[in-house]
């Protein structure tokens, strides 16, 4: 039998824990298209993503045709810490919404960053040890992927340089604090440290930011400094390959359970914690096997899938990465400064666009108020204080679970709880006082940011 052939639960450990990642394009009937060289507008090759990304990681960003990559020990011995997640079934909920459907939720802020995005923080820094490399840079949101990231450079003792999302750095401190702990050099993004951060603030003066202006300042860092390369936390297929460990231990304890869902749910800023959830179930539903729904849920402040244009765009506001095919809202949008920082980006991750368009995945959008309201009745219910980001998700679960008990369907809900909300007191403060308002960008604003893509 073919490794192509192998179904994933032969690629299990005694721990119900994967030791392969699944690789979803490779059955993707419509790939996704090729990254575009900024400069020439040609499909950007393993050699020159190598000058950007670490080497493996580069390869693993072009790979289209293998289903499973294999997990390195050294990484797996990372995830006993905290993996297997948790699947859980949110019973308390289900019996405050007083809903005949199921809610179960995957649980991953079960470790020190409180977020899923350990799971590729340490992949990447793997790969950035394993070739000598002396550090990496990046950028953050809402500050959970450089909390993963300066942990896991602390654990292989690589250096680590944050360009993290202005209007969080001085919306969480704290969180800003967990990375200076392991060691992390944090800049608010755009600075004046860098010639694309002084461009950006030069047109955009008074700016908060967002992740595309920190990607661009991430970048150029990376390229000036010898041994260093670029990593990120979300959109790029090499980050959706990392986590779909989340989907597939999903999937192993649903199948453990005879549970068969009716829909997965997941919050959608750059798809990194979407497309790993989603992305051995839409394996599934590719072959035929499977009519499950999948829902992507984006803050209405910044639409990219339901508002955005299919095209080719940066992926960054300084223009300096790669285009890529996806939903866009620009690469010059700037977010308003909402709460849930990890979703501010202007564009989606090329698997999820095509998968999308393709009609594979729906997409709804919800209100900031509406959102926060979910999180504290969740909060209440099943004693978990939720991320902002998460709690996009769990609002349309509690929609849905309440539109099963209006119809009388017992459906099963399974949702991503992607991390805690415990560095987002400052928002939660907000919303308790009652100065939380809801922002939706009007066409005129997307339009304008639009008219200045590339047309391709």
């Amino acid at each position: 039998m073919s490794a192509k052939e192998i179904p994933y639960k032969i690629y299990l450990e005694e721990e119900q824990m994967p030791t392969a990642w699944y690789n979803v394009r490779a059955d993707m009937i419509n790939k996704p298209a090729p990254l575009l060289d900024p400069n020439t507008h040609k499909p950007m090759t393993e050699e020159a993503l190598s000058k950007v990304f670490c080497q493996e990681l580069a390869r693993q960003e072009l790979n289209d045709t293998d289903p499973w990559i294999t997990i390195p020990r050294e990484i797996r011995d990372f995830y006993r810490m905290y993996r297997p997640a948790p699947l859980v079934r949110a019973y308390c909920l289900e019996k405050k919404l007083q809903t005949p459907a199921k809610i179960y939720y995957k649980f991953e802020g079960n470790n020190t960053s409180g977020s899923h995005k350990l799971n590729s923080a340490i992949a990447q820094a793997y790969y950035a040890k394993e070739q000598g490399l002396k550090g990496v840079t990046t950028e953050t949101g809402a500050g959970q992927w450089g909390t993963a990231l300066s942990m896991a450079c602390s654990y292989f003792g690589l250096d680590c340089k944050v360009f993290m999302v202005k209007v969080s750095y001085e919306q969480k401190p704290f969180r800003r604090e967990v990375m200076r702990t392991y060691g992390a050099n944090v800049t608010p993004s755009p600075s004046m440290t860098t010639a694309v951060g002084r461009r950006i603030l030069e047109e955009f003066p008074g700016t908060t930011g967002s992740l595309g202006c920190a990607i661009s300042e991430a970048v150029e860092t990376a390229a000036s400094l010898e041994g260093y390369r670029y990593v990120l936390g979300s959109v790029l297929n090499q980050v959706l390959l990392h986590q779909s460990i989340i989907g597939l231990e999903t999937k192993i304890a649903l199948d453990m359970y005879d549970v068969q869902p009716d829909m997965i749910i997941g919050c959608a800023g750059g798809g990194s914690n979407l497309g790993g959830l989603v992305a051995p179930f839409a394996g599934e539903k590719i072959k035929g096997n499977s009519n499950v729904r999948l829902i992507a849920v984006e803050p209405a402040s910044c639409p990219s899938l339901t508002r955005g244009k299919y095209i080719y765009d940066y992926c960054d506001t300084g223009k300096v990465c790669p285009l890529q095919k996806m939903y866009t809202l620009g690469s010059g949008f700037i977010p308003s400064a909402s709460h849930a920082g990890g979703l501010r980006y202007h564009g989606m991750s090329s698997v999820v666009s095509q998968l999308y368009h393709d009609g594979l995945m729906e997409a709804v959008t919800v209100n900031q108020t509406e959102v926060f309201k979910a999180a504290v009745e969740f909060a209440r219910v099943e004693g978990i204080l939720p991320a902002p980001e998460s709690s996009h998700a769990i609002r349309v679960a509690m929609d849905e679970a309440i539109r099963c008990k209006e119809t009388g369907e017992e459906k099963t809900i399974v949702f991503g709880l992607t991390g805690t909300g415990y560095f987002d007191m400052y928002a939660y403060q907000r919303f308790h006082d009652g100065q939380m308002g809801d922002y939706v960008p009007t066409d005129e604003e997307i339009n304008k940011s639009l008219e200045k893509t590339v047309n391709i």
